[in-house]
């Protein structure tokens, strides 16, 4: 179970989403981009993200019927 939910998390948009996380992060701590900046952009990604991720569990229920 957890090794399933973990290689689920090695796919191109993961990684992506957590690469973003991180630099965004970065720059906020640096000073680069303010608090306000980076909360809008990691809002965006993350709302990008779970927005998918719902999209296609959805598709799945709807598909077969159930959540499994």
């Amino acid at each position: 179970m957890i090794k399933e939910k973990l290689a689920a998390l090695l796919n191109v948009k993961s990684i992506v989403t957590l690469v973003l996380t991180g630099v965004f992060a970065w720059l906020s701590i640096n000073g680069t981009i303010t608090g306000q900046e980076f909360q809008t952009v990691f809002s965006v990604v993350i709302a990008f993200y779970f927005g998918t991720q719902y999209q296609k569990r959805a598709e799945v229920v709807e598909k077969n019927g159930t959540e499994n």
